[in-house]
């Protein structure tokens, strides 16, 4: 299975359209959609249980690996496996996992098996694997608590380092999940440039926090010395990925402004960049003074990249670059829009394309259909030009999202 992003040379930063291309580029993006207008699929599962999710009729849309919990984000491994964790419910809790998914038949496009890696995890929301300057493979596991790594050995089915070292540890406090969750999700990335960040979300909706690593994101060595703040005010930064020259994240705005605002945002982060939380928001893009936090101003705020419908809650995201050949997808990030926990709002549950400066379309919809929800997107995983993973942790599935071979 091939996988990754690439940015051509000509491209490498921040992904953008050139100017002189711009109206070529929109016409065909514009014509692509059009040519593949969202239509009804039936989604079968082998419970036995079936719905309908709309999505491009030239695509389909496989339960590739079915009967996990709260599964979360995937991983590549230097041996090529895809790894993904599972923080197994809506407690914080010490239940979660770290799955292999292997075997892929391309002809079903299911995985065969799926390997518990490990096990016993507290809220593992991210993976990330690195090989040093030594030749030395590692896998490193970000927790609520702590981000650990071990020595990874290819092909290995469970962890043959039996002593995880604990690089940094991280403020763990909040309210539970069961009385509205304040952000016990880690991730771990490492970028082109040798670093590490980890974003480490707010201990509430808006307050000024007792240390300064809450909403950040941090960068250190990957033996986790040389911490320091990369970015700050993002009150949650779920996801972030290194693309080009620029580290990525969305971010979750805060819940108190009503029903329309603020968005949810997306940022190509600059080091020491401020991203305005708890005092600034941004609605349609624009920033504004939350006047309920004392001595709010947004004066050298960061503008959001792009930016989501408020309370739609996004989450992963990959980018397909210029050079693919899938016109649907080029020059896309696609997002998943894992939505809001109050269904009346009807905002997000849906996978979105994003190009920057233009208007976000709809990708694939009917996760929440009425008051039954079908799914909750979570992470993107690009494979290929034509496909990409898609995590639901509302049902525990991972999804094949492909387009249909012709001839």
């Amino acid at each position: 299975m091939e996988t990754g992003n690439r940015i051509g040379k000509q491209h490498e930063g921040c992904p953008r359209r050139i100017l002189t291309a711009s109206a070529l580029i929109l016409l065909l993006s514009a014509l692509a959609f059009s040519q593949s207008s969202l239509t009804a699929h039936k989604i079968q599962l082998a419970s036995g249980k079936s719905f309908t999710l709309n999505f491009p009729a030239d695509y389909e849309m496989i339960p590739a690996a079915e009967g996990l919990k709260r599964v979360r984000f995937f991983a590549k491994a230097p041996d090529g496996r895809i790894f993904v964790t599972d923080m197994y419910d809506l407690t914080d809790n010490n239940r979660g996992k770290v799955y292999i998914l292997d075997d892929f038949n391309r002809s079903t496009g299911k995985f065969g098996k799926v390997t518990t890696y490990l096990s016993g995890l507290r809220n593992p929301n991210s993976v990330a694997f690195h090989t040093d300057q030594k030749g030395t493979d590692w896998i490193y596991i970000a927790e609520t608590d702590k981000l650990t790594r071990r020595r990874f050995k290819k092909g290995e089915a469970s962890p043959t380092d039996r002593t995880p070292q604990t690089l940094v540890t991280f403020p763990d406090y909040g309210l539970s999940y069961k009385y509205g969750g304040w952000h016990l999700t880690r991730t771990v990335e490492f970028g082109g440039n040798g670093k590490m960040y980890v974003s480490v979300g707010s201990s509430c909706n808006s307050c000024k926090e007792k240390e300064e690593v809450r909403a950040t994101v941090l960068e250190m060595n990957p033996d986790g010395s040389g911490q320091k703040i990369f970015a700050k005010g993002l009150r949650n930064a779920v996801w972030i990925k290194w693309i080009g020259n620029y580290l990525y994240a969305t971010n979750q705005g805060s819940d108190h402004l009503g029903l329309n605002r603020p968005d949810e945002t997306f940022y190509a982060l600059s080091r020491e960049g401020d991203y305005g939380w708890p005092g600034c928001h941004s609605s349609n893009g624009k920033l504004f003074a939350d006047r309920t936090v004392r001595g709010a101003d947004c004066r050298g705020v960061e503008s959001p990249y792009a930016y989501f419908p408020a309370h739609s809650s996004a989450l992963g995201f990959d980018y397909f670059d210029r050079d693919s050949d899938n016109s649907l997808l080029k020059d896309a990030f696609v997002v998943a829009l894992h939505g809001s926990t109050n269904k009346r709002l009807v905002k997000g549950y849906k996978v979105v394309l994003m190009r920057k400066g233009e208007k976000v379309r709809d990708l694939i919809t009917g996760f929440l259909k009425g008051r039954t929800v079908n799914g909750r997107p979570c992470g993107v995983m690009r494979l290929s030009d034509q496909s990409f993973l898609l995590s639901d942790d509302h049902t525990g599935i991972v999804y094949l999202v492909r387009k249909k071979k012709t001839g």
